[in-house]
């Protein structure tokens, strides 16, 4: 697995250049700074993978896997400078993360080359006895954990991982050596972030948090993250003086837009939340010049709440159905299905029949299914976690005072069994098996038209080693100015180890006038080229690649 050295994080374009970006934001190029801090990746590894799908449940990783697809982004963050990471609350190929010795020492520190030091997730040593039981004892627990390379235990109110260390340690089943080597690695970060300065200023609450700068720059985070998945006969951007009803559970809640770990554990302490924020109905009723009512349609509270929302749905020219879920995170979040809850089901259904257009919009960390709702209604945003300035984002979105640009970095599902990924494996689009989406990865409509032609290679032929350029035009077709993500695809057309049938190696944001052209410029590296083969080795081989930008493929060779 030496070959894993390496710039691994251009694998995973998205993630890999989100999370770079992410603790450049976060740590600066000093985070002892005042208004830096490091960061902590996590968990470390396989967490988002779990087989059935819920929280802290079993992953099955091989290590084809594992070196092409799981350790990329965290070695991304090793390179950008994260100084801690945290570790999968549960196992991989039967081995829980806090007991990997493989996964904790040979990999991230042999081969990853992480300096820092690692951290345990809420319990999870203890766990190893209670839960897991591959430990005999509390105490023996602990000797797996420390001996696998945990450096650090998270539980502020159980001191008892200290005592059992020291027994330890006295007995001689761990080293001194061992503990001195975790407290170089913590105290080594701690000096690092400035904590050991005896003149140490705190930078004040009052003009450093909640500032109108963060605020702008969250709602404009929230403006390009918003997606527009569907605009039937263009019915958005909405006038402001369209008369309008807003219906559905997370219409008037702040919560639903900032998700779980928001102010409390959970995000739903509603009451905690800034009320001088908007809710997207607050939001509406801002920007609207139209009338503008709001029924919650809860069945659940109001037995009769459905049938008003229908009656009143008559009275407006338009109906905006938000739907989603609440807040959540951790166990607390499974789910048994993706499934909307029925009470909202129904709620769609009775908005639907009314005859009204129907704009729905969703928030929410991860898709539920929508298939007949979208499939009736005439627009679809997808709102997922926009943040405190969410709300007000959407009604920008909605009354066309900023022209969405949003791409979906997910496959959204058509039903809740349909998971085939963008960039599956050729068996999974043949012979009766398909890639059919409700929206498709990189999905994302804008106010206004763009095309991309002219797609070009530099070089047709290339040795293993050397670079390609790829160009491709750009243009703005439509009547107002807009934002465009061009989105790089590439095809191995024949390996010994099966290839996806594309995979995002690149991406450029460009913001262009009407009938404005821009020329863009991809370089795909050796590395780009490259998958781990036979051998569970990094190699490109010679032959076919295909170049995907839009409608349009391009084609080079690898030489023998």
């Amino acid at each position: 697995m030496a070959a894993l050295v390496g710039n691994l994080w251009r694998r995973c374009a998205f993630s890999g250049n989100l999370g770079k970006a992410y603790i450049k934001g976060h740590q600066g190029d000093d985070f002892s700074a005042q208004a830096k801090l490091p960061t902590c990746l996590k968990h470390y590894v396989g967490y988002s993978f779990p087989l059935n799908g819920k929280d802290r449940t079993p992953a099955w990783i091989g290590e084809r896997m594992l070196l092409e697809y799981f350790l990329p982004t965290f070695e991304a963050g090793i390179k950008a400078g994260s100084p801690t990471v945290m570790i999968n609350s549960a196992e991989v190929d039967g081995i829980p993360g806090h007991a990997n010795y493989q996964y904790l020492t040979t990999i991230l520190r042999d081969e990853l080359g992480f300096k820092g030091f690692t951290v345990s997730d809420w319990e999870d040593i203890k766990r190893l006895y209670t839960r897991d039981k591959i430990a005999a004892s509390p105490k023996e627990a602990v000797k797996i954990a420390v001996m696998a390379g945990v450096d650090m235990s998270m539980v502020p109110f159980d001191f008892s991982f200290y005592g059992f260390l020291l027994e330890l340690v006295k007995s001689g089943e761990v080293p001194q050596s061992r503990v001195d080597e975790a407290v170089r690695r913590i105290l080594t970060v701690k000096y690092q972030a400035g904590l050991f300065e005896p003149d140490r200023k705190q930078l004040p609450v009052e003009s450093n948090f909640a500032t109108d700068e963060a605020a702008a720059v969250n709602r404009q985070a929230a403006l390009e993250a918003i997606i527009l998945a569907k605009n039937a006969n263009h019915i958005l951007p909405l006038k402001n003086e369209t008369d309008i009803l807003v219906t559905g559970p997370t219409a008037n809640l702040l919560s639903v837009m900032n998700g779980g770990w928001t102010i409390t554990w959970q995000g739903n302490a509603e009451d905690l939340y800034p009320q001088d924020k908007s809710t997207v109905l607050k939001a509406i009723q801002k920007k609207s010049t139209g009338k503008v009512t709001f029924l919650i349609g809860d069945s659940r509270a109001d037995e009769n709440a459905v049938d008003k929302v229908a009656a009143e749905a008559k009275n407006h020219d338009v109906v905006l159905l938000c739907l989603g879920e609440q807040p959540y995170t951790e166990t607390v979040g499974n789910i048994e299905s993706l499934a909307l809850e029925p009470a909202q089901q129904e709620l769609a259904d009775a908005v639907v029949n009314a005859g009204k257009p129907v704009i729905l919009l969703t928030l929410g960390g991860r898709p539920r299914i929508i298939t007949s709702i979208a499939n009736q209604s005439a627009g679809v945003i997808l709102g997922f976690l926009p943040g405190m300035e969410g709300g007000e984002a959407i009604a920008d979105v909605i009354y066309g005072d900023y022209n969405p640009d949003g791409k979906l970095p997910i496959t959204y599902p058509r039903n809740t069994n349909g998971i085939t990924l963008y960039d599956h494996k050729p068996m999974e689009s043949f012979e009766g098996n398909f890639y059919n989406p409700l929206y498709p990865f990189g999905h994302g409509l804008s106010y206004t038209t763009f095309s991309t032609n002219k797609l070009a290679v530099d070089k047709t032929h290339i040795k293993a080693d050397e670079n390609v350029t790829v160009t491709v035009n750009v243009s703005n077709t439509g009547t107002r100015s807009g934002k465009e993500t061009v989105l790089l695809y590439l095809h191995d057309v024949v390996a010994s180890v099966t290839r996806p049938n594309k995979q995002l190696k690149a991406f450029k944001k460009v913001e262009l006038k009407p009938g404005q052209t821009e020329k863009l410029s991809f370089t795909l590296t050796p590395y780009d080229l490259s998958f781990i083969g036979v051998d569970l080795k990094r190699v490109v081989e010679p032959g076919e690649f295909n170049v995907m930008i839009g409608n349009e493929t391009a084609n080079f060779w690898v030489a023998e």
